[in-house]
């Protein structure tokens, strides 16, 4: 296994070596406080020390080092992974003092474009999306108080928005030459080649400014692109998958057993496994956030660090529906119906619409309360799942298997079970990180499982 690039947060020039990540054959990591500084970054190979890149294009360093690798991969003759993670479009970032210092300082500015780029996309602007800087606010908690974006950030946001466009093309060559590199080596038709990201962006969005700590669309939905032996050429899914679904996509690829603790499925890459997937109709994705949120770029929020940005959330997608549910930990509920409101500007759970609609509104045909109960006892699972009832969470709730879908889950059988029996999503209080007694009910301790039509206490 091989990886070249940024490995995850912290990882230092003064603690890479304490112990020095493990399981790898070769590796060129980017090191903090340098990581996301595009001239100045730090890289160290191995177990050797640290080195400066001062002056050096950090994008495509991690370009080089990353060829590099994938030479002494094919060398060895082996089977390989390797992982390239160049840090574009991430804002830059000129870190003051130690990373692990209490006192360190950071300033945030736009992403760096190589200079063979900067002259690209200068008519660019943000998309006029619908939830661009809105006249009226939306969402809850500390989104819903935001003021709306002055012209002079917006200009800022457009600049800033080109600079992520600019400092993504180096990210693009280095894709090209990676595939350049695998056909010289007769590879290119016998190798996966997975692109992804590790979140979006939201810029301007519901009066945002520039960052990726909410669970919008624009920050949580990620592309993923596959190729490689029999994935069908061209072919665009709808296929509901999340990230914790990669570990052991990669593990099926190369032939490894699946670990019994992997909360995700393997991802189907063959046109009959695709077909076969969507008939299983898995419709579900599990988002979660503690901590704080913050602004990108020279402009803040006031204050600049919003604590308390904790929440849990569902997204269900099938043909028929297209749903977000969230609770926060300000115990404030979202529910947008995506599939008219796609830019998630009618929360139907918020106090001005459900007065407006006088506890009358319909969802999916019936009324909306009973969507909702159905969708908060499935959250109730899913926000502490483990293993296989992250993958099949209606099974945790129905162990006999006869419901798997939101569909099944609304008939008027299982009225009084989700509507009475069973607990709510709910906070304790706001925590600035996962404290489980802060988190309310637990499925595991609190929630009910449906059996047969009877009430819980006759099982138990």
């Amino acid at each position: 296994m091989y990886y070249a690039g940024k490995l995850f947060n912290v990882h230092t020039v003064t603690n890479y070596d304490s112990p020095y990540p493990g399981g790898f054959t070769g590796t060129d990591f980017l090191l903090d406080p340098y990581t996301y500084n595009y001239m100045n970054s730090t890289f160290q190979s191995g177990a050797d020390e640290p080195v400066s890149y001062e002056g050096h294009y950090s994008i495509d360093v991690v370009a080089e080092k990353g060829f590099a690798l994938l030479d002494q991969a094919v060398n060895s003759q082996q089977q390989f992974f390797l992982t390239i993670a160049p840090i574009a479009p991430h804002c830059n970032i000129y870190m003051n003092g130690s990373v692990l210092a209490e006192n360190h300082t950071f300033e945030f500015t736009a992403p760096i474009a190589a200079d063979r780029h900067k002259y690209l996309f200068s008519n660019v602007k943000t998309p006029r999306t619908e939830n661009f800087n809105p006249d009226k606010p939306s969402g809850v908690s500390w989104v819903r108080r935001l003021p709306q974006i002055n012209d002079t950030v917006v200009d800022y946001l457009d600049d800033f928005y080109q600079a992520r466009l600019q400092a993504l093309q180096a990210v693009d060559e280095l894709a090209d030459g990676l595939f350049q590199r695998l056909e010289s080596y007769g590879l290119l038709n016998n190798t996966y080649v997975i692109y992804s990201s590790d979140n979006g962006y939201h810029i301007a969005n519901h009066r945002l400014l520039a960052g990726k700590s909410t669970s919008f669309e624009e920050d949580i939905h990620v592309p993923l692109i596959i190729r490689g032996p029999g994935v069908p050429e061209n072919h665009t899914t709808s296929l509901v998958t999340t990230h914790t679904d990669l570990a052991p996509t990669f593990s099926n690829l190369l032939g490894v057993p699946l670990r019994p603790e992997f909360d995700g499925k393997p991802i189907p890459v063959t046109q009959s496994g695709l077909e076969t997937a969507l008939r299983e109709k898995h419709e579900h994705v599990n988002v979660e956030y503690w901590g704080f949120a913050g602004a990108e770029g020279i402009y803040s929020y006031e204050p600049s660090l919003i604590k308390h940005n904790t929440y849990k959330a569902l997204r269900i997608i099938s043909e028929d529906y297209d749903l977000y549910y969230s609770v926060w930990c300000n115990n404030e509920h979202e529910l947008y119906d995506m599939k008219i409101d796609p830019g998630q500007m009618r929360n139907l759970l918020s106090e001005e619409e459900v007065s407006f609609l006088n506890n009358t509104a319909v969802l999916l045909g019936m009324p909306i309360q009973k969507v909702v109960a159905r969708l908060d006892a499935l959250l109730l699972v899913t926000k502490s799942c483990a293993r296989e009832s992250c993958v099949r969470p209606w099974s945790s709730l129905h162990p006999h298997g006869n419901v798997s879908t939101l569909e099944d889950a609304l008939s008027p059988l299982y009225d009084h079970f989700y509507e009475v029996e069973q607990r709510r999503v709910i906070f304790d209080r706001c925590e600035d990180g996962y404290i489980i007694d802060a988190e309310g009910p637990q499925f595991e301790r609190d929630g009910m499982m449906y059996r047969d039509g009877l009430p819980w206490d006759t099982w138990v």
